[in-house]
């Protein structure tokens, strides 16, 4: 197996690999019952929810196949100026390799370019993993959650100033 990715906007064709993906791994960490993001009805039709103005979502390829995603869209009844870092996931194939850290300047860079000031992101503190990412990437831990995203399941939350 090549430790090699690639990282590409997603395709229509992408959408059943993705829900996938987001089924698999969000149990994985306790977080498949109600107030997850694995519930959301954009899962099932994710290229359609991210052609929406200001947002963005890319996938990891690896060995031909789809391993992992993430994006970027504004934070449901937030401010303007904040996006929110949104179901960033990755099979176990292709989690330390570096995906991660690339995923993750992607989704930056697209926010920057869509004009966000800030990123917001909400997970577990079961992500272990994920929330180090976050930190290296120099996200802060904040108190509380913010706009309206419906996840009420998550217990960490973060923020970035872009």
């Amino acid at each position: 197996m090549s430790r090699e990715f690639s990282i590409r906007p997603i395709e229509a064709r992408d959408d059943q690999a993705v829900a996938a993906i987001i089924r698999s791994v969000m149990p994985e960490f306790g977080a498949g019952g109600p107030g997850f993001a694995v519930h959301d009805p954009e899962v099932d039709h994710m290229y359609a929810a991210y052609t929406q103005p200001r947002s963005a979502y890319f996938v990891v390829e690896r060995d031909g196949a789809v391993s992992g995603g993430g994006g970027v869209a504004p934070l449901e009844n937030g401010p303007q100026d904040v996006c929110e870092l949104r179901k960033m996931y990755f099979l176990p194939a292709a989690r330390g390799i570096g995906a991660g850290s690339a995923m993750m300047h992607r989704c930056l860079d697209a926010a920057r370019a869509a004009g966000f000031r800030r990123c917001y992101l909400e997970t577990v503190d079961r992500m272990e993993g994920a929330r180090r990412l976050y930190r290296r990437t120099g996200f802060r831990p904040i108190d509380a959650r913010m706009g309206g995203t419906g996840h009420f399941g998550c217990d960490r939350y973060y923020i970035l100033d872009l």
